[in-house]
């Protein structure tokens, strides 16, 4: 069969073509504007994010170095405990300094060691929201007008939040809540282990939410 030059010529050009589209359509495909676009803003999005949470770490840290320098005897006297965790600063105050057996009153004792802590979150952390917790072992009531350690946890968190209202920290931003005897740190066979779980915790919670970052579309 004769093939005409002209009709090669004719091939090659359409071939060329063809691979001078499928170039353009991949070259389309990697930098497309819009991708690279959203690609830059889901970037700036993680790197801001990610500054946000190391300065709020950094913050807390501090905080929790001023508190431990400022409640230095209560801590070696295992009265108050401080820790870092997801959740935000947590300050420990055993129930021991803060109330009497059975008891929701604040005793006058307590009321420097608040006012250290009170102080800590005015000047520091004014726009950081305080959850409060309170906390019982598992001992059931029997000599005292609680109908069970739900109640009395809960009185107890309660008169705490009431206490920072009054001494100026913003009711907006806190909450109480009683667990009972639910939320135990140690076992409550043994009496230090009690002891460990009658407590009120005072959470400066972190400011800012991580938000999930968008589906980037590259198509």
């Amino acid at each position: 069969m004769r093939i005409d030059r002209f009709s090669l010529v004719g091939v090659a050009l359409i071939a060329g073509f063809c691979l001078f589209l499928n170039g353009c359509a991949v070259n389309f495909y990697k930098q497309s504007p819009r991708s690279k676009a959203q690609i830059q803003e889901l970037q700036s999005k993680i790197s801001e994010l990610e500054r946000e949470r190391q300065q709020e770490r950094d913050k807390f840290e501090e905080v929790k170095r001023r508190l431990e320098s400022k409640l230095k005897n209560e801590i070696s006297n295992d009265e108050v405990s401080l820790r870092m965790s997801e959740g935000g600063l947590v300050i420990v105050l055993s129930d021991q300094i803060l109330f009497d057996s059975g008891k929701a009153d604040i005793k006058t004792g307590a009321y420097p060691v608040l006012g250290e802590v009170i102080t800590v979150i005015k000047r520091d952390v004014p726009t950081k929201n305080i959850g409060i917790s309170g906390h019982t072992d598992n001992v059931p009531i029997t000599r005292s007008d609680w109908k069970s350690n739900w109640e009395l946890s809960s009185a107890r968190a309660l008169n705490v939040l009431h206490h920072m209202e009054e001494k100026g920290v913003n009711p907006d931003r806190m909450s109480a809540t009683g667990y009972g005897e639910y939320k135990p740190v140690a076992s409550n066979d043994t009496a230090a282990g009690r002891m460990s779980n009658r407590r009120v915790e005072i959470v400066i919670l972190p400011e800012f939410v991580e938000e999930k970052p968008e589906e980037v579309t590259t198509k």
